[in-house]
């Protein structure tokens, strides 16, 4: 298990999809840089209640989360969440945590956008700098 954090950018894929339809324009598109913390031992992604509002996400169901100490909270999920790292992006549904303040990149989002983290030297970096590698079996 590793924990890194990193600068990446968050969008709103809707917004994203519009601007290719031709009725927004890229200005218009809503976006955040913010810190996350890579945590190969969780799995999804994880974004504050602040930045979904800011982004319009959509809500679209809820999810039971575990947390360390053994509680259970439900918390709402959301959709068309645009990540963007290391010249790579992707987008993904995500868990709304209300008080947190950073995201948590959990290892469905490293495995889509094939990165691998580098834990001494706390860094994210693509497994090929040229392409994505899909591992069938």
């Amino acid at each position: 298990m590793g924990r890194v954090i990193v600068d990446f950018e968050l969008s709103n894929y809707n917004d994203i999809v519009l601007v290719e339809q031709g009725f927004l324009t890229p200005d218009k598109i809503r976006k955040v840089t913010m810190k996350g913390v890579i945590d190969t031992g969780a799995a999804r992604l994880v974004l504050p209640g602040k930045v979904h509002e800011l982004l319009g996400l959509p809500v679209t169901g809820h999810s039971v989360v575990r947390y360390a100490d053994h509680r259970r909270e439900q918390r709402d999920t959301v959709s068309n969440a645009f990540v963007r790292l290391e010249g790579r992006g992707g987008m993904f549904n995500a868990i709304i945590e209300p008080s947190r303040s950073d995201a948590l990149l959990g290892a469905i989002v490293m495995e889509d956008l094939d990165l691998v983290v580098d834990c001494s030297g706390q860094k994210v970096h693509p497994r090929d700098p040229d392409t994505i590698i899909t591992e069938v079996e």
